[in-house]
């Protein structure tokens, strides 16, 4: 039978519920030496700290192009069950990067207050082989440049008996094209969401084997993501599909409904464990 969560704490308070849930899958352990590589700063490095033995924190979130003003862990698939409910703005696009560091570091130090994030490419770490036993990527796969060559990356920084921790959203196997229009309303330099299958295929491809697999629907406001809108004009259009979905009219994918007034949508998340293949 599960047990229940443990409180897991962060400066300022306990972590969200989705975070959470992600700790528990990650199963960190006081001996594991540890890479976490987001986008901008994320929550990982501070979140797995107080429980590993050590943490170095990537942000490999790519320049900017120049413009004009601008262990008795399971060893078989596991399938998990949602739904997680999220009443802020935290997920993937909740995560606001920080203005990253500019020190060329290559010395992995703990994190702390007085211990700036390293810059790196994610396609190219500055570690060696075999480096960490936990490597973990949330919500940043796509963004830090290609997939392929990023997952390549992870697995050859991680320890033949370590893990490799992909967070990321996805679609079903059986999902239309409609949902990713929404995103793209929102983003128009949205990659596109994967299928689950898609997912664990790029990881086998890059030579990791999957050991296990958690999926689960997150519904959420739709106001503070579209916070992140490209402009005003979007934001309204996205609105107006998905309350005209409600009403009975096209589907978009988003699943959306009234909740006390307020406009919801969901999102499908996936937290991926694989192991490099020796």
């Amino acid at each position: 039978m599960p047990q229940p969560a443990p409180a897991v704490q962060r400066s300022g308070g306990p972590i969200a519920p989705h975070l959470r849930r992600l700790l528990e899958f990650v199963e960190p352990g006081r001996e594991d030496v540890c890479l976490d590589v987001a986008r901008g700063r994320g929550p990982m490095p501070a979140a797995l700290a107080p429980q590993v033995r050590h943490v170095t924190a990537v942000d490999a979130m790519p320049e900017p192009p120049a413009r004009a003003d601008t262990s008795g862990r399971m060893s078989t698939i596991e399938f998990g069950t949602g739904p997680v409910r999220i009443t802020g703005d935290g997920g993937p696009d909740g995560d606001r990067p920080a203005a990253a560091t500019t020190r060329e570091d290559r010395v992995r130090h703990p994190i702390g207050p007085d211990r700036p994030t390293i810059k790196a490419d994610a396609t190219a770490l500055p570690y060696r082989d075999n480096a960490f036993s936990l490597v973990t990527a949330r919500f940043s796969l796509y963004t830090l440049g290609d997939p392929d060559d990023v997952l390549r990356e992870l697995l050859r920084v991680c320890r033949p008996d370590g893990r490799v921790i992909i967070a990321d959203l996805v679609r079903g196997n059986l999902a239309g094209p409609e949902r990713d229009r929404i995103e793209r309303l929102r983003d128009p330099d949205h990659p596109g969401t994967p299928s689950i299958a898609r997912l664990t295929e790029m990881i086998t491809s890059a030579g990791g084997s999957i050991r296990r697999l958690d999926v689960f629907t997150v519904e959420r406001p739709i106001e503070p993501w579209l916070a992140g809108a490209c402009d005003d004009a979007a934001a309204d259009r996205i609105r107006e599909a998905l309350l005209d979905e409600v009403d009975g009219g096209p589907k978009t994918g988003a699943k959306p409904r009234v909740i006390g007034g307020e406009l919801w949508f969901t999102q499908t998340w996936a937290h991926v464990a694989a192991e490099p293949i020796p």
